[in-house]
């Protein structure tokens, strides 16, 4: 199955980064829950990935756009909060479960995303057959500052984690930033090696986010039911870091990735870490092939 089909029941398995979700029928309703994070800024859950709503003084400033068949009701929920325009779609990365619903969003919106993410995207069907309808206008490659004031939108891309193009998207005055699925939930995170992603470097993108990022509090994470802290960032890259060094000991005394994976632990300090891992890209033995893939470089 080609990586733009998406796997069903990811989401239901607690797999919270996924990638490809496959779209549930089409008369299923498409429930969408709301929370507000803070003054005019919204978490749209439910569909894919978690979207963000920042309301500004000239528009509506959205992030990630959920499943194939989600656009819709996103823009239906964005009325609901407010009648200003959405002027401004931010993408975190590439993947469906985060993109698709970019093609059902009017053709006057500004659609943004790190450079590699777009070249990512420029790949993916959904985009091909739409005649690249909601495809990215405006790139960045480490930094992008849209908006001024109370309004403000700050872009950050740090180094390659869940794919290459990841983006770290922050509202400066509400101390708050999508963090994508770089930092999708608390475990361990998907690696996509087709688009970039890095389990040699992921560590420490994370960390040059947690120290190059100021004044926030707050994470909306790609897939979580509830925000995380900054501290939590701090946690997480520790984690990867130590998950790093276990799988690198564990290559270098000549064992399979296969063999590797079957001694995982998560460490005792790390509480409420799901012991779950993804299926996607392999699983936890397709992690540690990729890691040994990136050591041989």
């Amino acid at each position: 199955m080609r990586r733009g089909i998406v796997l069903g029941g990811l989401l239901a398995l607690g797999a919270l980064a996924a990638v490809k979700a496959q779209p549930p029928a089409a008369n299923a309703p498409k429930v969408i829950e709301v929370e507000k994070v803070k003054d005019n800024l919204f978490v749209l859950r439910g569909g894919g990935g978690n979207t963000a709503v920042f309301v500004t003084a000239s528009g509506v400033v959205v992030v990630d756009a959920k499943n194939p068949g989600w656009g819709q009701p996103i823009l239906d929920k964005v009325k609901e909060l407010t009648p200003k325009p959405i002027t401004t779609l931010i993408n975190t990365h590439t993947h469906g479960d985060h993109v698709s619903g970019n093609v059902e969003f009017p053709a006057t919106v500004d659609f943004v995303s790190q450079e590699n993410t777009k070249a990512n995207m420029e790949k993916m069907d959904i985009f091909k057959q739409n005649n690249g309808r909601g495809m990215t206008k405006r790139t960045f490659k480490d930094k992008m500052t849209l908006g001024k004031g109370a309004d403000e939108v700050d872009l950050y891309f740090f180094g390659p984690g869940h794919t290459n193009g990841d983006a770290w998207v922050v509202f400066p005055a509400l101390r708050t930033v999508h963090a994508g699925d770089i930092f999708a939930n608390k475990g361990l995170p998907l690696i996509d090696g087709g688009n970039g992603g890095s389990v040699l470097h992921i560590h420490e993108s994370l960390n040059k986010a947690y120290n190059g990022i100021k004044g926030v509090d707050t994470i909306i994470n790609g897939h979580t039911p509830a925000n995380t802290t900054w501290a939590d960032l701090k946690e997480f890259a520790d984690f990867n870091h130590e998950f790093l060094t276990w799988a690198q000991a564990e290559l270098k005394a000549g064992k399979t990735p296969e063999q590797a994976a079957g001694e995982w632990k998560i460490p005792e300090k790390y509480k409420g870490y799901s012991p779950n891992v993804a299926p996607l890209f392999g699983g936890l033995p397709g992690r540690i092939q990729r890691l040994a893939d990136e050591m041989k470089k």
